[in-house]
């Protein structure tokens, strides 16, 4: 059978940060010497080159402003452009995440005989439940596409429930880099923490994301900041957020970031708090850390948590029915907090940080569980599998 010939679309890409966008990347990487990619990409930042190349795959860029109706339909044609030019290049449209321009890709896609996949990442977002609300036109689309990769059992168990056909699902996970993400060596974490201009003695406490009202980052300071206020010990810890907190879309909340400033300056704490609006080393970040915290009330399956477990980090995550809690076993691999509950973070954050070689030991069996479940390799065959079966007509 030939190579697959695959054209991803995703709302951001290398060089600009996002979590999608190196999730798309990575696979990219594990799958390009048996899969033709090109990738075609929506873009915020009119300096980047309309054609490009990254790691030796094409890369087109449409910009558009979200914000702007006449950019959105000035995006709109040159998708409509871009698929008349480069439709004889690929056989499967792979989609990362549902949003208005799928409905055009799916058009388009049915137009040139293309299947198109769906990959769903995010409950409350491009779930069968959330989709159905957002009008007929979206929900006919929605149920139209080829493929659905779904990324936790629980995008799987509303696939059901709604009676979409359960041939056309394919459980597969996000995937980790392990020779990227991986637990520091002797002395590195110092060396890291020197590097990135970090405090070299004090625990570091990690969130990573964007500021937007399903990561709750709020919850996360109101619990380090119940923490200070009670325990002397808590003072001595940094608190290092990695993610936007700038609006530039849909996600981030602007009134969040001003929120949060506040809170930490009323607290006397601007010395212990950290933040990093955008990095490429993110990598670095997790391995100059102690403890990982994910305060969410919804996700998919967080890339960040993944990449956090692989790092070898003590993980304090929400607990999220079919979603974190199919990852962290409690206790053993991380911690499970009940969501928006700042006391009960609080709590658990103070145990952990008093017991390091606690968190080590979680630390090490959260790598082994990434090792052995969400290795970039196994969603790759899983994906080309999904791929190869979408050519053949079968399954």
């Amino acid at each position: 059978m030939c190579a697959p010939r695959v054209l991803m679309v995703t709302g951001a890409y290398y060089p600009e940060v996002s979590g999608g966008g190196l999730q798309c990347r990575t696979l990219i990487q594990a799958i390009r010497d048996r899969a033709d990619v090109i990738v075609l990409t929506t873009t915020r930042d009119d300096s980047l080159p309309r054609r490009d190349e990254v790691d030796g795959v094409p890369v087109y860029r449409i910009p558009i402003d979200v914000m702007r109706w006449r950019s959105k339909l000035a995006a709109a044609m040159r998708l409509i452009g871009f698929f008349g030019r480069s439709h004889h290049r690929f056989d499967i449209v792979h989609l990362h995440g549902f949003s208005q321009k799928s409905m055009l890709l799916l058009a388009l896609s049915r137009l040139f005989r293309k299947h198109l996949a769906l990959k769903l990442t995010l409950v409350g977002e491009d779930d069968p439940a959330s989709v159905r609300t957002k009008g007929r036109l979206r929900w006919w689309c929605y149920t139209h596409v080829d493929a659905f990769f779904g990324v936790s059992p629980r995008l799987r168990q509303l696939h059901d429930t709604f009676g979409l056909p359960q041939e056309k699902f394919w459980l597969i996970p996000n995937g980790v880099d392990l020779g990227r993400f991986r637990p520091p060596q002797a002395g590195e974490r110092v060396e890291l923490r020197r590097a990135l201009g970090l405090p070299e003695t004090k625990p570091l406490i990690l969130f990573v994301g964007l500021f937007s009202p399903r990561k709750r980052p709020q919850v996360l300071v109101e619990a380090w900041g119940r923490l200070r206020q009670r325990d002397t010990g808590a003072r001595a810890t940094t608190l290092v957020f990695v993610g936007a907190t700038q609006p530039r879309g849909y996600e981030v909340d602007p009134a969040l970031g001003p929120e949060i400033h506040a809170r930490i300056k009323a607290l006397s704490a601007d010395r212990d708090a950290v933040f990093i609006e955008r990095t490429h080393r993110i990598d670095q970040y997790y391995r100059a850390a102690d403890v990982f915290v994910l305060p969410s009330t919804g996700e998919g399956l967080p890339n960040a948590l993944l990449e956090a477990m692989a790092s070898g980090l003590a993980c304090v995550v929400t607990k999220l029915d079919g979603s974190t809690d199919t990852i962290v076993e409690h206790g053993v691999n991380g911690l499970l907090v009940p969501p928006e509950d700042p006391e009960a973070l609080e709590r658990t954050l103070e145990d952990l940080l008093a017991d390091p070689v606690r968190a080590d030991m979680m630390g090490r069996q959260a790598r082994q569980t990434v090792e052995a479940r969400f290795a970039i390799r196994q969603t790759a065959e899983r994906c080309l599998e999904a791929y190869r079966c979408l050519l053949a007509g079968s399954r």
